[in-house]
């Protein structure tokens, strides 16, 4: 009777164990395994998948016509697709519409890349923790940082390379270089930058001095004072955050004539095709925004489906060309 005693006894103590050992590995794999990382494909004869572009500079003719073909080829794929932004480089309101898409739980994010903490934040980990793939439009950010799944826009290096070639084709291989950018540098700006030195450092004739500047109109116009009077030799500007140009214009034109200096920019400000073509700009690299808005939804698209998978992590480039002015200054 003792020994079937003990034979129960040790039964039970076995089954409770193999029963804590279950419990056990179950919880560790929902814990170590990471399902979010990798979205399983959607099926064809699913909800209607949700999409989502969020701007930073939503009120400029360059994002419109992101909008607009990001829409066209949404439609075109039965995709619901929303466009949120900020008016007026307005952060705050940026991080929110951010924070409210991954929330909302959409299919996926196409957004505009701000190289700050909080856009890692949200990208890198709330984002991920959702299973939300994000792709960056226009303007891009290290991928270490925000784990997106590509890039979708311009070559930014090679924008600034062509920049900095045509300048020198107009001006010559002498003179004095301004080059303004954020006092809080984006990342697309240092790939600019990085473009346009390379090549204007091959002149050992021209010298680059640099300009940062805040993003306040004011701040903008005060830079540009203290510029033209600091650098009395200046030939010449590029403005590698095209926001700037208006402001900046509009204070050389209140100190002296514009046709003293060489002036170059990017289109993706929300005056500079403007003051382009009344031709208070020198040379405009001109990118392919529409082409941006529809190529991010179709990689999307090609994400969520598992059709793509992995994206390229270095990006998906459009194409850039440089424009001269026809109406001189």
């Amino acid at each position: 009777m003792d020994d079937m005693k003990k034979v129960l006894t040790m039964l039970g103590l076995s089954f409770i164990l193999i029963t804590l050992f279950y419990f056990t590995y179950v919880s560790a794999e929902r814990v170590f395994v990471p399902k979010w990382q990798f979205p399983d494909a959607v099926s064809s004869d699913g909800e209607q998948l949700r999409i989502v572009v969020i701007t930073h500079d939503l009120d400029t003719p360059f994002w419109e016509k992101v909008g607009e073909g990001a829409l066209d080829e949404a439609e075109q794929s039965n995709v619901e697709l929303e466009i949120w932004g900020s008016l007026g480089n307005n952060d705050d309101d940026f991080f929110r519409k951010f924070e409210i898409a991954i929330h909302s739980k959409v299919d996926g994010i196409i957004v505009q890349g701000l190289d700050s903490e909080e856009f890692y934040q949200l990208a890198k980990f709330k984002a991920s923790f959702y299973g939300i793939p994000i792709i960056t439009i226009a303007n891009d950010v290290p991928m270490t940082e925000s784990l997106r799944r590509t890039y979708v826009g311009s070559d930014q290096y090679e924008a600034g390379e062509l920049i900095a070639r045509q300048l020198v084709a107009d001006m010559g291989a002498k003179g004095d270089v301004i080059l303004v950018y954020d006092s809080q540098v984006e990342f697309y700006q240092k790939e600019r930058l990085r473009g346009i030195e390379a090549v204007l450092g091959n002149y050992e004739h021209i010298q680059i001095k640099h300009a940062q500047t805040p993003e306040k109109r004011e701040d903008v116009i005060s830079i540009t004072q203290q510029v033209l009077n600091d650098q009395p030799t200046a030939d010449a500007f590029i403005i590698l955050n095209a926001a700037y140009v208006g402001a900046m214009i509009q204070e050389i034109e209140r100190r002296s004539q514009l046709n003293s200096y060489f002036l170059y920019s990017f289109d993706d400000g929300p005056e500079t095709l403007n003051l382009f073509e009344q031709g208070k700009l020198d040379g405009l690299v001109e990118q392919e925004p529409e082409k941006m808005g529809r190529k991010s939804v179709q990689l999307m698209l090609e994400w969520i489906h598992g059709e793509t998978v992995p994206l390229d992590i270095e990006g998906y480039f459009t194409g850039i060309n440089i424009k001269k002015a026809e109406v001189k200054k």
